[in-house]
């Protein structure tokens, strides 16, 4: 077992990933909204009917963003697993 020395001031952060290793939902580099936000989204849409425009203009994305996230064809993974990364002070 390799024991790996933590830099004073350094943040390890967890982050998910699918079944390839790569970073999904609100752990992905590119991602503008949180999981929650998503959850929220979906909720508002399916249970409360607000439309894709009204979403779109509340949380400043794009309503066809919306659309894509409220039909499961963005943001749908489950995580496969984790990966912990240590992160300098001044990357965070």
């Amino acid at each position: 077992m390799t024991m790996i020395s933590q830099p004073s001031g350094a943040m390890k952060r967890i982050y998910a990933v699918n079944e390839n290793g790569r970073r999904i939902g609100e752990s992905h580099q590119a991602a503008r909204l949180t999981d929650e936000q998503v959850d929220r989204i979906r909720d508002l849409h399916e249970d409360h009917g607000l439309s894709y425009l009204q979403l779109a203009k509340m949380y400043f994305v794009s309503k066809q963003t919306i659309a894509s996230i409220c039909q499961y064809q963005r943001r749908a993974q489950t995580p496969f697993g984790f990966k912990t990364l240590i992160v300098e002070d001044d990357d965070v």
